[in-house]
């Protein structure tokens, strides 16, 4: 469990950069060098190296070099992690706010009920004001 909460803090950290999203999604549609990955951004490739290393450790991508050239790989599998712990604590508070409406939809309907209940006239014939 700790081994899990660990590599899921380190995804959510690589995931808070959005140059780092920027590269998740670029890596999605195919395998990248880190040069292809920088080109669209305004940073050197010592930058772009550091970035890398990030969605490594949290491990989101893998790379491996070839001769001068790195080739990096998206890992989907801790994408998934991600998404699973995301998916529970969304269902959690779905239920809670399913809960929430109906707790609000009754009150109005109380509150309705009542202010039906007071215009009814009374047994004498008169109205409640």
């Amino acid at each position: 469990m700790e081994n899990l909460e660990r590599h899921l803090n380190e995804a959510f950290a690589a995931l808070a950069d959005p140059t780092r999203r920027a590269i998740v999604t670029r890596l999605s549609r195919g395998d990248a060098t880190v040069g292809e990955l920088a080109e669209p951004f305004a940073i050197g490739l010592p930058t772009m190296l550091k970035h890398i290393r990030v969605l490594e450790r949290g491990g989101l991508v893998s790379s491996a070099k070839a001769g001068r050239v790195r080739t990096c790989t998206l890992n989907p599998g801790a994408l998934g992690a991600a998404d699973a712990w995301l998916r529970r604590h969304i269902a959690t508070w779905e239920a809670r706010l399913d809960r929430l409406e109906a707790h609000v939809e009754a009150r109005m309907v109380q509150a309705e009920t009542g202010k039906a209940a007071k215009a009814q006239p009374r047994n004498d014939g008169r109205h409640d004001d």
